[in-house]
Protein backbone atom coordinates (compact mmCIF):
# COMPACT_ATOMS: atom_id res chain seq x y z
CA UNK A 1 0.00 0.00 0.00
CA UNK A 2 1.03 3.70 -1.12
CA UNK A 3 0.08 6.40 1.18
CA UNK A 4 0.01 9.50 0.69
CA UNK A 5 -0.22 13.01 2.32
CA UNK A 6 -3.56 14.52 1.66
CA UNK A 7 -2.97 18.57 2.13
CA UNK A 8 -6.38 19.64 2.59
CA UNK A 9 -6.14 17.07 5.99
CA UNK A 10 -3.57 19.38 7.67
CA UNK A 11 -4.46 22.82 5.91
CA UNK A 12 -8.03 22.55 6.99
CA UNK A 13 -7.37 23.18 10.36
CA UNK A 14 -5.33 26.19 10.06
CA UNK A 15 -2.23 25.75 11.86
CA UNK A 16 -0.51 23.78 9.26
CA UNK A 17 1.24 25.12 6.56
CA UNK A 18 2.41 23.56 2.73
CA UNK A 19 5.88 22.79 4.39
CA UNK A 20 4.74 21.00 7.41
CA UNK A 21 2.73 19.10 5.01
CA UNK A 22 5.74 17.85 3.39
CA UNK A 23 7.44 17.61 6.57
CA UNK A 24 4.88 15.20 8.32
CA UNK A 25 4.36 12.70 5.00
CA UNK A 26 8.06 12.39 5.32
CA UNK A 27 8.77 11.93 9.24
CA UNK A 28 5.46 9.11 8.51
CA UNK A 29 7.17 7.75 5.89
CA UNK A 30 4.38 8.15 3.67
CA UNK A 31 5.09 7.46 -0.31
CA UNK A 32 3.40 10.46 -2.04
CA UNK A 33 1.45 13.31 -1.61
CA UNK A 34 -2.02 14.54 -3.09
CA UNK A 35 -1.90 18.94 -2.79
CA UNK A 36 -5.45 19.97 -2.68
CA UNK A 37 -4.99 23.55 -4.14
CA UNK A 38 -1.56 24.90 -4.19
CA UNK A 39 -2.56 27.77 -1.02
CA UNK A 40 -1.36 30.27 -3.13
CA UNK A 41 2.33 28.94 -3.97
CA UNK A 42 4.14 28.44 -6.76
CA UNK A 43 3.72 25.00 -8.17
CA UNK A 44 7.17 24.62 -9.02
CA UNK A 45 8.10 25.35 -5.39
CA UNK A 46 5.78 23.23 -3.99
CA UNK A 47 7.05 19.50 -6.55
CA UNK A 48 11.05 20.80 -5.27
CA UNK A 49 9.85 20.64 -1.85
CA UNK A 50 7.99 17.42 -2.17
CA UNK A 51 10.78 15.59 -4.46
CA UNK A 52 13.67 16.57 -2.09
CA UNK A 53 11.53 15.41 0.50
CA UNK A 54 11.41 11.92 -1.61
CA UNK A 55 7.72 12.05 -1.93
CA UNK A 56 5.95 11.63 -5.16
CA UNK A 57 3.43 14.10 -6.51
CA UNK A 58 0.33 11.25 -6.91
CA UNK A 59 -2.12 14.05 -7.69
CA UNK A 60 -3.49 17.55 -7.69
CA UNK A 61 -6.78 18.53 -6.10
CA UNK A 62 -8.68 21.82 -7.54
CA UNK A 63 -11.69 23.39 -7.47
CA UNK A 64 -13.34 25.03 -10.14
CA UNK A 65 -14.85 28.16 -8.36
CA UNK A 66 -14.63 31.52 -9.48
CA UNK A 67 -13.36 33.94 -7.22
CA UNK A 68 -11.70 36.94 -8.67
CA UNK A 69 -13.46 39.25 -11.33
CA UNK A 70 -12.70 38.75 -14.90
CA UNK A 71 -12.13 34.87 -14.00
CA UNK A 72 -14.49 32.58 -15.74
CA UNK A 73 -14.85 28.67 -14.90
CA UNK A 74 -12.62 27.77 -17.91
CA UNK A 75 -10.04 29.96 -17.04
CA UNK A 76 -9.81 28.49 -13.67
CA UNK A 77 -9.43 24.93 -15.33
CA UNK A 78 -7.28 25.92 -17.71
CA UNK A 79 -4.64 27.22 -14.71
CA UNK A 80 -5.33 24.38 -12.47
CA UNK A 81 -4.54 21.92 -15.23
CA UNK A 82 -1.33 24.01 -15.84
CA UNK A 83 -0.41 23.49 -12.23
CA UNK A 84 -1.26 19.64 -12.46
CA UNK A 85 1.59 19.85 -14.97
CA UNK A 86 4.24 21.84 -13.41
CA UNK A 87 3.59 20.04 -10.06
CA UNK A 88 4.24 16.58 -11.81
CA UNK A 89 0.95 15.54 -10.85
CA UNK A 90 -0.37 12.45 -13.36
CA UNK A 91 -3.65 13.07 -12.58
CA UNK A 92 -6.56 15.69 -11.43
CA UNK A 93 -9.64 15.37 -9.17
CA UNK A 94 -12.56 17.77 -9.54
CA UNK A 95 -14.62 17.66 -6.31
CA UNK A 96 -18.28 17.68 -7.59
CA UNK A 97 -20.14 19.71 -4.72
CA UNK A 98 -23.55 19.98 -5.16
CA UNK A 99 -23.95 23.53 -6.76
CA UNK A 100 -26.12 26.32 -5.25
CA UNK A 101 -29.79 26.79 -6.80
CA UNK A 102 -29.72 23.67 -7.89
CA UNK A 103 -32.42 21.33 -5.86
CA UNK A 104 -32.30 17.68 -7.46
CA UNK A 105 -29.24 15.44 -8.25
CA UNK A 106 -30.00 14.66 -11.53
CA UNK A 107 -29.78 18.45 -12.28
CA UNK A 108 -26.50 18.42 -10.39
CA UNK A 109 -25.54 15.89 -12.28
CA UNK A 110 -26.26 17.30 -15.91
CA UNK A 111 -23.98 20.49 -14.84
CA UNK A 112 -21.51 18.62 -13.80
CA UNK A 113 -21.06 17.01 -17.04
CA UNK A 114 -21.28 19.85 -18.97
CA UNK A 115 -18.40 21.34 -16.83
CA UNK A 116 -16.72 18.28 -17.61
CA UNK A 117 -17.52 18.29 -21.24
CA UNK A 118 -15.03 21.25 -21.28
CA UNK A 119 -12.41 20.61 -19.16
CA UNK A 120 -11.61 16.96 -20.68
CA UNK A 121 -10.08 17.77 -23.91
CA UNK A 122 -8.06 20.86 -22.05
CA UNK A 123 -6.80 18.22 -19.87
CA UNK A 124 -5.91 15.34 -22.95
CA UNK A 125 -3.65 18.11 -24.41
CA UNK A 126 -1.79 18.38 -21.30
CA UNK A 127 -1.40 14.57 -20.81
CA UNK A 128 -3.61 14.21 -18.04
CA UNK A 129 -5.65 11.83 -15.97
CA UNK A 130 -9.00 13.52 -14.97
CA UNK A 131 -10.88 12.24 -12.25
CA UNK A 132 -13.78 12.54 -9.84
CA UNK A 133 -14.81 11.10 -6.82
CA UNK A 134 -17.88 9.97 -4.74
CA UNK A 135 -18.62 13.23 -3.36
CA UNK A 136 -21.27 13.24 -0.30
CA UNK A 137 -24.68 15.12 0.47
CA UNK A 138 -28.14 14.03 -0.30
CA UNK A 139 -28.21 16.25 -3.41
CA UNK A 140 -24.35 15.33 -4.87
CA UNK A 141 -24.23 14.16 -8.40
CA UNK A 142 -21.57 11.84 -7.81
CA UNK A 143 -22.42 8.80 -4.67
CA UNK A 144 -22.66 5.78 -6.31
CA UNK A 145 -21.22 3.69 -8.91
CA UNK A 146 -24.09 4.15 -11.22
CA UNK A 147 -23.95 7.87 -10.86
CA UNK A 148 -19.72 7.49 -12.22
CA UNK A 149 -20.89 5.39 -15.05
CA UNK A 150 -23.28 7.44 -16.02
CA UNK A 151 -20.66 10.05 -16.82
CA UNK A 152 -18.09 7.67 -17.99
CA UNK A 153 -20.59 7.04 -21.16
CA UNK A 154 -20.55 10.66 -21.89
CA UNK A 155 -16.35 10.57 -21.25
CA UNK A 156 -14.90 7.62 -21.72
CA UNK A 157 -11.39 8.64 -20.06
CA UNK A 158 -12.95 9.63 -17.19
CA UNK A 159 -11.31 7.78 -14.52
CA UNK A 160 -12.35 7.47 -10.48
CA UNK A 161 -10.81 8.55 -7.40
CA UNK A 162 -12.86 6.16 -4.59
CA UNK A 163 -13.75 7.61 -1.67
CA UNK A 164 -14.73 5.10 0.50
CA UNK A 165 -16.75 7.32 3.20
CA UNK A 166 -18.53 8.82 0.80
CA UNK A 167 -19.30 5.70 -0.85
CA UNK A 168 -20.22 4.39 2.56
CA UNK A 169 -23.24 7.06 2.47
CA UNK A 170 -24.87 5.87 -0.38
CA UNK A 171 -24.48 2.08 -1.02
CA UNK A 172 -21.96 -0.58 0.78
CA UNK A 173 -18.58 0.84 -0.40
CA UNK A 174 -17.05 -2.44 -0.19
CA UNK A 175 -19.55 -3.52 -2.80
CA UNK A 176 -19.01 -0.43 -4.52
CA UNK A 177 -15.47 -0.69 -5.13
CA UNK A 178 -15.16 -3.96 -6.38
CA UNK A 179 -17.96 -3.05 -9.01
CA UNK A 180 -15.41 0.14 -10.22
CA UNK A 181 -12.41 -1.16 -9.31
CA UNK A 182 -11.30 -1.16 -13.46
CA UNK A 183 -11.38 2.43 -13.07
CA UNK A 184 -10.28 3.69 -9.69
CA UNK A 185 -6.69 5.78 -10.71
CA UNK A 186 -6.71 6.81 -6.95
CA UNK A 187 -8.15 6.38 -3.39
CA UNK A 188 -9.34 8.43 -0.44
CA UNK A 189 -9.91 6.91 3.06
CA UNK A 190 -12.34 8.71 5.52
CA UNK A 191 -14.44 7.65 8.10
CA UNK A 192 -18.12 8.70 9.72
CA UNK A 193 -19.80 8.49 13.01
CA UNK A 194 -23.89 7.65 11.67
CA UNK A 195 -26.87 8.18 13.18
CA UNK A 196 -30.66 7.36 11.82
CA UNK A 197 -32.26 10.21 13.14
CA UNK A 198 -31.52 14.26 12.88
CA UNK A 199 -28.16 15.25 15.26
CA UNK A 200 -26.81 18.68 15.44
CA UNK A 201 -23.66 19.22 13.68
CA UNK A 202 -24.33 16.03 11.56
CA UNK A 203 -25.24 16.21 7.42
CA UNK A 204 -28.08 13.79 5.81
CA UNK A 205 -26.61 12.07 3.00
CA UNK A 206 -27.72 10.09 0.25
CA UNK A 207 -29.14 7.37 1.95
CA UNK A 208 -31.01 9.62 4.68
CA UNK A 209 -28.83 9.14 7.77
CA UNK A 210 -26.78 11.31 9.45
CA UNK A 211 -23.05 11.45 9.59
CA UNK A 212 -20.01 13.49 11.19
CA UNK A 213 -16.36 12.91 10.64
CA UNK A 214 -14.68 10.76 12.37
CA UNK A 215 -10.66 9.48 12.21
CA UNK A 216 -10.42 6.40 10.00
CA UNK A 217 -11.25 3.55 12.65
CA UNK A 218 -13.27 5.16 14.94
CA UNK A 219 -16.11 4.79 12.77
CA UNK A 220 -18.48 2.90 11.12
CA UNK A 221 -16.02 2.63 7.73
CA UNK A 222 -14.24 -0.10 6.90
CA UNK A 223 -11.06 0.56 5.73
CA UNK A 224 -9.23 -2.39 6.67
CA UNK A 225 -11.46 -4.34 4.17
CA UNK A 226 -11.37 -1.28 1.45
CA UNK A 227 -7.37 -1.55 1.34
CA UNK A 228 -7.71 -5.53 1.55
CA UNK A 229 -9.95 -5.62 -1.51
CA UNK A 230 -7.34 -2.74 -3.08
CA UNK A 231 -4.19 -5.08 -2.57
CA UNK A 232 -6.64 -8.12 -4.06
CA UNK A 233 -7.18 -6.23 -7.42
CA UNK A 234 -3.65 -5.76 -8.00
CA UNK A 235 -3.90 -1.38 -7.34
CA UNK A 236 -0.50 0.10 -7.41
CA UNK A 237 -1.91 3.93 -7.15
CA UNK A 238 -2.09 6.01 -4.07
CA UNK A 239 -4.24 5.99 -1.05
CA UNK A 240 -4.97 9.22 0.90
CA UNK A 241 -5.77 9.61 4.63
CA UNK A 242 -8.17 12.44 4.82
CA UNK A 243 -9.70 13.50 7.92
CA UNK A 244 -12.29 16.29 8.65
CA UNK A 245 -13.12 16.33 12.20
CA UNK A 246 -11.54 18.60 14.98
CA UNK A 247 -11.13 15.79 17.69
CA UNK A 248 -7.82 15.17 16.85
CA UNK A 249 -4.85 17.07 15.45
CA UNK A 250 -4.42 16.65 12.04
CA UNK A 251 -0.97 15.13 12.00
CA UNK A 252 -0.99 12.96 15.50
CA UNK A 253 -4.65 11.75 13.63
CA UNK A 254 -2.49 10.96 10.28
CA UNK A 255 0.14 9.02 12.78
CA UNK A 256 -2.48 7.47 14.55
CA UNK A 257 -4.13 5.91 11.13
CA UNK A 258 -0.95 4.61 9.62
CA UNK A 259 -0.18 2.75 12.88
CA UNK A 260 -3.59 1.45 13.18
CA UNK A 261 -3.90 0.85 8.72
CA UNK A 262 0.19 -0.65 8.63
CA UNK A 263 -0.93 -3.24 11.66
CA UNK A 264 -3.94 -4.49 10.36
CA UNK A 265 -2.32 -5.03 6.78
Amino acid sequence: MKFSMMTYTLMRQGEFTPADCVRVAAELKMEGIDWVSTYGEDPALLRKMSEDAGLTIAAHTFFMRVKEEGETLLSVAERSLDNACILGAPLVMIPTAPLAGITSREENHKVWCERLADVMPLAKKRNLTVTVENFPGALSPFVTADDFYKAKELFPDLRLTFDNGNAATGEDHVASLKRCIKDVVHVHLKDWTRSESAVEGMRQMLDGAWYAPALIGEGIVDSVATCRVLKESGYDGFINIEYEGSGHRADEGVKKVLEFLRAAL
